[in-house]
């Protein structure tokens, strides 16, 4: 029988198989391989997404599986249980993609539950597409037990330097009559090449570098390639690393500070990533009871450049980053110059400041990387507009490729759907505001990515002469002058919810304003006519979800206070 005494680390699972009393449960574990002298061990989860659902996550089996190896190698018994994935490139566009928010809840769900109900002492928790990474990180922070996240890795590049944001965007030059389908096949045939996570800084990418500056991965997780044997060695390291953590009783709420979050604010703009970092960000901190708000990102903002030049606004993929040193040196970069705090403490049980102490600089010949007395944008490419269409606030990606001021009429669409037809049929035209509502988290419900219609935009050629504002939210592979996040989301009578076509929007990314120009009496009188819709879904999962969540705002989250 197992005796958890004089081993501190074994602190929950001892609860679940020491003593007379628990011979049932040890000998529940016999049947899947336990022995004695597995049950005097601490017990680490490894939290597997694997799946064929996606290449994203298509190889996470046998990172898992290195994972266990390295957990149980440290002195540990590593324990595989799965968890789901969706893909949003699949599902984009589609009914489907309703369930993309909702993954992350269930994700954070299922890894809270079967942890806390199998009395595992450290986990180890492996993500490959965008949802499974924040959703990962919330359930490790509600359980505050040692824990690491391992990134899957990014994929390769396409034939001719494709990826799956060149499908789309094939897809709207298609529906333009300027490519046929030949030319669409092949690129379909060859842009997707084998696993790994989107190959631009994407919200995948977007998401593994800010929990890397988070201090929640291991130095040199985010940036590697999904098929390698960096990858494989990354994933024993991090199952030996919770052993240490639990040595030392490093837990996450340890490492997630106010601080360490905004060392990820600031990786996440020097990088130029996706709009979705704001959402998951957010929520994140308020699951590890950390003050972070919209405003946040603004004053952060202000003194943080966008230095890297990776799609989707800039020309290089993730991997090529990868093969010049990853994040690294950039975060090293930005630790020197004092944009970071160096004293966070991180799953290696040391500080960021000494993880970067020995990094390797970028060569000199690089073009990813720009050096902070030149960078691609003075300050923040994430924008929080307030104004009378977004009391509370609504977030762009503004790199200013797009220039920083847009104005023109409304064409207001109630789906996703609706407007996607009308930018193919070529209702959309050059000048026009695009308004797609309806689509927050609540009204969608799952405040889908428009990914689908922007990618349409930008193959019909209007990507510098439309603008589209949603309270849905983007894909990190948007590009081109988009607002989402826009709240009060429609569904509970925000602004959104009281636009006609023809109304003058205005989107200034300097004075962080998003307007109509419409007095505070026509609003109302708006108001006064307007009517909540009937709910999409009165039964299942996105029924209870648009129940349960909150503001994209303040997360999206459905564990409330």
């Amino acid at each position: 029988m197992s005796d958890a005494q004089g081993d501190p680390r074994r602190r929950h699972s001892a609860k679940v198989v020491d003593g007379p009393g628990k011979s049932a449960s040890r000998a529940m574990l016999r049947a899947v391989g336990f022995t004695d002298e597995d049950f005097r061990k601490p017990q680490v989860g490894i939290a597997s997404t694997w799946s064929q659902v996606t290449p994203c996550n298509s190889h996470i089996g046998e990172l898992a599986d290195k994972a266990c190896q390295g957990a149980d190698a440290a002195g540990g018994k590593g324990v595989i249980f799965n968890t789901i994935t969706i893909s949003d490139g699949i599902a984009n566009g589609t009914e489907g993609m309703k369930y993309s928010l909702v993954s992350r809840e269930v994700i954070a769900d299922s890894i809270e539950t079967v942890a806390a109900c199998e009395g595992f002492d450290g986990l180890v928790t492996l993500g490959g597409c965008d949802k499974n990474m924040p959703g990962c990180l919330m359930g490790m922070a509600r359980l505050n037990r040692p824990s690491v996240f391992v990134y899957g890795g990014t994929i390769m590049p396409g034939k001719g330097h494709t990826d799956i944001v060149s499908v789309f965007e094939a897809m709207g030059a298609h529906s333009r009559g300027d490519m046929d389908l030949i030319e669409l096949k092949q690129i379909e045939e060859t842009a997707i090449p084998g696993p790994g996570s989107c190959g631009g800084m994407y919200t995948a990418n977007t998401m593994a570098s800010a929990l890397e500056a988070l201090g929640m991965s291991l130095p040199g997780s985010s940036a590697q390639n999904a098929v390698s044997e960096e990858k494989r060695e990354d994933c024993v390291r991090a199952g030996a690393a919770v052993l240490k953590l639990l040595e030392e009783d490093i837990k996450p709420s340890d490492i997630m500070t106010r601080a360490a979050f905004e060392n990820a604010i600031t990786v996440v703009i020097a990088l130029g990533g996706s709009t979705n970092a704001v959402l998951h960000l957010i929520a994140m901190a308020r699951t590890i009871d950390v003050a972070l708000s919209l405003d946040d990102f603004t004053e952060i903002g202000k003194r943080v450049p966008v230095l890297a030049d990776l799609r989707p606004s800039g020309h290089y993929m993730m991997s090529e980053l990868v093969a010049i040193g990853g994040i690294q040196p950039l975060m090293k970069i930005l630790l020197d110059a004092g944009m970071l705090h160096g004293d966070c403490l991180t799953v290696t049980g040391r500080t960021l400041a000494e993880n970067l102490a020995d990094v390797t600089p970028y060569p000199l010949d690089q073009e990813i990387i720009s050096p902070l007395s030149e960078p691609l944008k003075a300050e923040s490419h994430l924008r929080i507009l307030y104004g009378n269409l977004a009391p509370d606030g609504a977030v762009a990606k503004i790199t200013g490729k797009e220039g920083t001021h847009f104005s023109g009429p409304a064409r207001v669409f109630g789906s996703e759907e609706e407007a996607q037809q009308r930018i193919n049929d070529g209702t959309v035209v050059s000048g026009d505001v695009v308004v797609i509502r309806y689509e927050g988290p609540r009204g969608g419900p799952g405040m889908r990515e428009m990914l689908t219609p922007t990618s349409a935009i930008m193959g019909r050629g209007l990507g510098n002469e439309v603008a589209l504002i949603t309270d849905g939210r983007f894909s990190g592979g948007s590009h081109g002058f988009v607002v989402g996040h826009v709240t009060p989301e429609a569904f509970d009578g925000g602004p959104l919810a009281l636009l006609e076509d023809g109304d003058l929007i205005t989107i200034d990314a300097q004075e962080n304003t998003l307007v109509v120009d419409l007095s505070d009496a026509e609003l109302a009188r708006r108001r006064a006519n307007w009517q909540q819709p009937t709910p999409r879904y009165t039964r299942g999962v996105l029924a209870k979800y648009a129940r349960l969540v909150g503001s994209a705002s303040e997360g999206a989250l459905t564990d409330q206070d």
